[in-house]
């Protein structure tokens, strides 16, 4: 057996380059491959990991991290070799475990798999029972299939799992209406309600010449303003036609359903190094779900991955309904990666293939922004608001953002409108309040009203530091120092290192005579001038001159009214 191990190991190995000679033995690529492990690489860790194998083919650590790197980069392939030598070596792993069933399950073999979960092989208790009930489908035994699905569904919390997973199998074999008394089910107990569990129902309410009721659903679930693929769907309803069931088509789609149904749960809840191992099984157990895909690639996203983000988003094809949705994903991913010119390429193509979505337009407008390209990003937001067929509460930071670009490019009284109507669209939202509060405040226009704007996203956001700041310095250019102090103090606790609160704190000590304290929080804000994203709104030649001079000079120079004197704050 070790020597069919090695074999194994060794065409493995041949995928990768010579590890570099600092990293040849077994120490070498190990540590290589667990610090990759740890930091997310799932391709550096396969490549170390193998290099390991092959030089220690009977370690039990080396195989389970050898299999583990493969499953997370969702080469399965490259798993299983590894993954069937623990089960001969009578070796336990899950993880090997995982990759043997679904390599059972993409074969057909669902003797072998129902086998695999008696014998407490399988992959765990939450999902063991819903796999081999859709085994059990595999073979055609649809009762034996219902038994384990209600079985699943009477353990503690698998409930609703349990019953989405029965009514997509009672709907696969054509038994729509009871598959409709499950899936329109509400209240405690019920099935999961998912995006693609709406779509589930929508397509059995179709089969059982109920378009009507599916519009109906559609609509309160999705609003007005919908996707491609929603799009098709209350399309193909309004012309009365007939939607196929196509969430899942036979057992082995069944199985896939429910490794992806666990990713999506986990998303959030657990560790993305263990999420992606069922999404990784899902998109591998059916290469065409691309909710999956997508899942995948998000997971990617978040563990900072943005090379294999890219490369997974880039599989849904052209043509699928979800495209949109994977090349804003993409250019996201690109967008992290600073390759902004690559993000901008794949936004200003999706404009021209699916320019009729908003959301293409204010992604555009969103990244052209963050770079300074406020002109440019006016005019995709322009193009976003004439795509809306109606208001709906989400506009209300497309105008902000756009309001946020006028700001920028000089244009107050545009700016000013757009920030007033998006508060007429969300008249309590925070950033809004305080962005025109604070713009006010600096133009000196306004400010009673700036101040009450600012006092309401402060009692929404009494943590954010911008926002307190807003407050501090509104008090001070109305003239009440001794108030400003205690809110600016605040908010260099909530952002110590950013410039502007600094340079502002600086300020409001110097008006009420803590002139050492000021030349310090000067000093400080100097010091910051570099560091974060509101670096470029500091000054840092008023600052030095702040510290040479003092602010009184200062505002002598730039011919602004002086102080008033520290305790004569009316």
């Amino acid at each position: 057996m070790k020597r069919i191990l090695t074999a194994v190991i060794a065409a493995l190995a041949m995928q990768f380059p010579p590890a570099p000679v600092s990293a040849q033995g077994l120490a070498g690529p190990y540590l290589a491959g667990r610090q990759a492990r740890y930091s997310g690489d799932f391709q550096a860790a396969a490549e170390y990991y193998t290099q390991a194998l092959a030089r220690d083919p009977s370690n039990p650590q080396l195989m389970e991290a050898t299999v583990l790197a493969f499953l997370s980069l969702g080469r399965i392939d490259r798993a299983l070799p590894v993954a069937t030598a623990m089960e001969t070596e009578e070796l336990t792993s899950q993880l090997s475990q995982m990759v043997l069933l679904a390599d059972e399950a993409w074969n057909g073999r669902y003797d072998e798999l129902i086998a695999r979960i008696e014998d407490k092989r399988g992959i765990g208790p939450l999902v063991d029972g819903l796999i081999a009930a859709w085994a059990q489908i595999g073979n055609g035994a649809m009762s034996e299939a219902i038994v384990l699905f209600d079985a699943a569904a009477a353990e503690p919390g698998q409930r609703g799992f349990a019953l989405y997973h029965k009514a997509l199998a009672l709907a696969m074999v054509g038994d729509f209406e009871s598959a409709e008394e499950i899936l329109g089910a509400t209240g405690p107990g019920s099935a999961v309600q998912t995006r693609r569990g709406v779509i589930a129902r929508i397509e059995v309410l179709s089969q059982l010449e109920q378009n009507d009721t599916a519009l109906e659903v559609l609509e309160q679930s999705f609003g007005a303003t919908l996707d491609p693929e929603l799009t098709a769907l209350r399309d193909a309803l309004k012309a009365d036609e007939t939607l196929a069931f196509d969430i899942v088509g036979s057992a082995r789609d069944g199985i896939a359903e429910v490794l992806y149904s666990v990713a999506g749960a986990l998303k959030g809840e657990a560790r993305d190094a263990d999420t992606i191992l069922f999404a990784r099984l899902a998109e591998y157990l059916r290469p065409g779900h691309v909710d999956a895909i997508l899942l995948t690639a998000e997971i990617l996203d978040d563990m900072e991955q943005f090379d294999l983000a890219t490369q997974t988003y880039r599989k849904v094809p052209r043509d699928d309904p979800a495209y949109h949705a994977a090349e804003l994903g993409r250019a996201d991913a690109l967008r992290k990666a600073d390759k902004p010119d690559a993000a901008i390429e794949v936004l200003e193509q999706l404009a021209k293939s699916h320019g009729e979505l908003p959301v293409v337009h204010n992604t555009l407008g969103d990244l052209l922004r963050t770079l300074n390209r406020y002109d440019e990003a006016i005019v995709a937001y322009d193009r976003a608001l004439t795509l809306y067929p109606e208001q709906e509460a989400g506009q209300w930071f497309v105008y902000y953002a756009r309001g946020i670009c006028h700001e920028r490019t000089g244009d107050w009284p545009k700016a000013e409108a757009d920030f007033r109507k998006a508060l007429e669209i969300d008249p309590d939202r925070p950033e809004v309040l305080n962005y025109l509060g604070y713009s006010l405040v600096e133009k000196s226009d306004k400010l009673d009203e700036a101040l009450e704007l600012i006092e309401r996203a402060v009692a929404a956001r009494p943590d954010s530091g911008y926002i307190v700041d807003s407050l501090g310095w509104a008090l001070y250019r109305l003239g009440r120092y001794e108030e400003a102090v205690e809110h600016m103090e605040r908010a260099a606790e909530l952002m110590s290192v950013d410039p502007i609160v600094n340079d502002h704190l600086g300020d409001v000590y110097w008006a009420v005579g803590r002139t050492r304290e000021a030349e310090f929080q000067w000093k400080r804000a100097l010091s910051f001038v570099d560091y974060g994203d509101t670096a470029e709104d500091a000054d840092p030649d008023r600052i030095r001159r702040k510290i040479e001079v003092g602010l009184d000079k200062v505002l002598a120079e730039e011919g602004a009214p002086p102080l008033k004197v520290a305790g004569e704050d009316g």
